[in-house]
């Protein structure tokens, strides 16, 4: 009896503890209620704190349009930075990659001044010590680095409009070129170099042709002079290989791109003295030369038929063809030159075909008045205006509807 009474008294006496332990805890927390919503806090923000928006996310709901913006101005910075690196690689260094540091140095500070902050006295005297510094070191001056310099400069002084300087520095490498070829060209061991330092000489009489052809010169004379020799030595040259059964290594000799620009350029030059009967011949060389056929193809048979139909040989000329036959000629020209442009398509097809189609169909209409068919010319010059609204081709707009009208008048007068 006396062990359940003295179970009974604990069990009393340790309720009455805890009770008075959790009023004491009570007591404690209205005491110190901070610390209570502290803790609170941090559980709450605990829990919370994925749902939370991160600091770029608020700016952008605040500032849309101007945090879109600095976005764009450094992606723009970024790129620019990205370009302007592989600028400086790619056509700083790796353009004069051929060329000893000792010339590449002063070469690099003249193509600057020459082609992104112009300062003509500053890009010769680079130039200069480029050239002074091959020399001493011993590199050869026929060599295509070093001719290319040469006429970086000739490029300077057409670019400040000093053309008669130009014109100088060309000569000089034409005389240069040929000294050498004359002396060591022939010897054995040199037949590529041979090749290559024509190839050259006759791009800069190609050149030399076009700067005594501009205004500021205009010596229509030593610009023939200069495109014949040019065009002689292309043709001869070709000769030469068909005979001997050697062919070019390739990036020795012209392309066959080059070897017809030579052509059409001495062709455009008897056009613009109406020595037509010289031009055809040499626009229907450059057609051979432009193979496989392209745009500029059909530009080439357009010129050709316009210099047939243009044709007045001298008295003295030996051919027998008439009038009529040289306009029928004309025509199949230009037929032609608009079938090739019909089949020519993307992504070879150019605005160069564009504008050749019409510019043929409006030479027909001019050859069928040459022909006296009024009813076919009126057709082909609508037709042709029709075209040249269509691709943008101003000239030809303008050009058909000259012609219309002066069909027009020829029809009014009695």
């Amino acid at each position: 009896m006396f062990a359940p009474r003295s179970h009974g008294a604990f069990r009393q006496a340790s309720n009455r503890a805890s009770q008075c332990l959790r009023q004491q805890r009570l007591e404690a927390l209205r005491q110190n209620p901070v610390s209570q919503q502290m803790r609170q806090q941090r559980c709450q923000s605990t829990f919370e704190k994925g749902k939370k928006p991160s600091a770029a996310r608020i700016l952008f709901r605040a500032h849309p349009f101007s945090v879109s913006l600095a976005g764009l101005c450094i992606l723009a910075g970024a790129s620019a930075l990205l370009y302007g690196n592989y600028i400086y690689h790619s056509y700083i260094i790796g353009a004069f990659h051929t060329f000893p540091e000792a010339v590449a140095k002063p070469l690099r500070r003249a193509i600057y001044y020459t082609n992104y902050s112009l300062d003509p006295k500053n890009a010769l005297k680079y130039y200069k010590m480029a050239l002074q510094v091959a020399d001493e070191i011993g590199f050869d001056p026929f060599s295509d680095e070093m001719i290319g310099v040469k006429i970086q400069v000739a490029t300077l002084f057409e670019k400040i409009e000093q053309y008669d300087k130009a014109i100088g520095v060309l000569e000089i490498i034409k005389s240069d070129n040929l000294k050498w070829m004359e002396v060591l060209g022939d010897k054995p061991g040199n037949e590529a170099k041979r090749t290559r330092v024509l190839r050259k000489t006759v791009q800069v009489s190609v050149k030399l042709g076009d700067l005594y052809a501009c205004p500021y010169i205009l010596d229509t004379e030593k610009a023939e002079e200069c495109l014949v020799w040019a065009v002689e030595t292309v043709m001869r040259e070709k000769r030469r290989v068909e005979s001997s059964g050697v062919e070019f290594e390739k990036g020795d000799w012209l392309s066959d791109e080059e070897q017809g620009a030579a052509l059409e350029t001495l062709a455009h030059h008897y056009e613009e003295k109406d020595h037509h009967y010289l031009a055809a011949p040499l626009f229907l060389q450059a057609i051979t030369f432009s193979q496989p056929v392209n745009c500029h193809t059909t530009v080439l048979m357009n010129n050709l038929s316009i210099s047939l139909a243009q044709q007045l040989p001298p008295p003295s000329s030996q051919t027998n063809a008439t009038r009529t036959q040289l306009v029928s000629n004309a025509k199949q020209w230009a037929e032609k030159a608009i079938s090739i442009t019909a089949a020519i398509k993307d992504p070879e097809r150019t605005e160069e075909c564009d504008v050749s189609c019409a510019v043929a169909t409006h030479n027909l209409g001019e050859f069928a008045e040459m022909l006296g068919d009024v009813k076919e010319a009126r057709k082909r010059f609508v037709e042709a205006m029709n075209l040249a609204q269509k691709v943008g081709f101003k000239e030809g707009v303008v050009n058909s509807g000259k012609a219309l009208r002066r069909l027009d008048d020829s029809e009014k007068k009695p």
